[in-house]
């Protein structure tokens, strides 16, 4: 079993099931943090001292209060732990059901389990560890497995992704196509950011631009 484990987790009820949960699969040495920002440099501190983690359990909505973080999600903290730490085994463990988002982590993030906080999640992260241990792969809760049967979402692009977030920032196609050549973005003209979302309100069967965005918002997207 693993010997050495991180949760990442801002609320001290669900943090307290999840360390109970970890202690009784007979791992003793288990360090928490409560902002993502101190769980990266505890990470950093464990590969240092040439003890690191074996294992990150990590949410991945964190509340803002008035502390200053330079990591504000679990997605960012997972991706940066990963850089330093590119073996490391993770867990996520959060009520987020979005399938975009669920895919993007198994598929981006290459996280190893995600597991659906709720009324019997922690018998289900206690299964999730054990397999992710026994070096089983993409374990994900029951009522969230159509995430990744979900087949409607491979032709979206991350360059879809940056003008539905440019759209529901309220920007106008001049603006996003300003935006864009900045960034260094291409296709950036006017034409072609038009014609690409007339393509994305016809894949999602929208309306308009404001019925595209609501849907983009539902799934995840933005």
């Amino acid at each position: 079993m693993f010997q050495k484990v991180l949760v990442a987790e801002d609320l001290d009820s669900i943090s307290i099931a999840v360390v109970q949960a970890i202690e009784d699969l007979g791992i003793t040495e288990i360090h928490h943090a409560k902002y993502c920002d101190d769980a990266l440099l505890k990470v950093k501190k464990a590969i240092k001292d040439k003890r690191p983690y074996d294992l990150l359990i990590s949410d991945l909505s964190f509340k803002t209060d008035h502390r200053e973080t330079q990591l504000n999600s679990g997605d960012e903290l997972i991706a940066a732990v990963k850089k330093l730490q590119p073996t490391i085994k993770t867990v996520v463990f959060s009520i987020e059901d979005k399938s975009f988002r669920i895919k993007s982590l198994f598929n981006d993030l290459g996280i190893n389990a995600y597991v659906a906080k709720g009324r019997n999640s922690i018998p289900e992260l206690i299964k999730a560890i054990q397999s992710v241990f026994n070096n089983n792969s993409k374990i994900i809760s029951p009522e969230l497995s159509h995430a990744l049967r979900d087949k409607s979402l491979i032709e979206i692009e991350t360059y879809d992704i940056l003008l539905l977030k440019s759209l529901s920032k309220g920007l106008t196609v001049d603006e996003i196509g300003l935006d864009f050549k900045n960034s260094g973005i291409i296709p950036n003209g006017g034409s072609s950011l038009e014609k690409r979302i007339s393509k994305l309100k016809i894949f999602f069967k929208a309306n308009n631009n404001v019925h595209l965005i609501a849907i983009a918002k539902d799934l995840g997207l933005v």
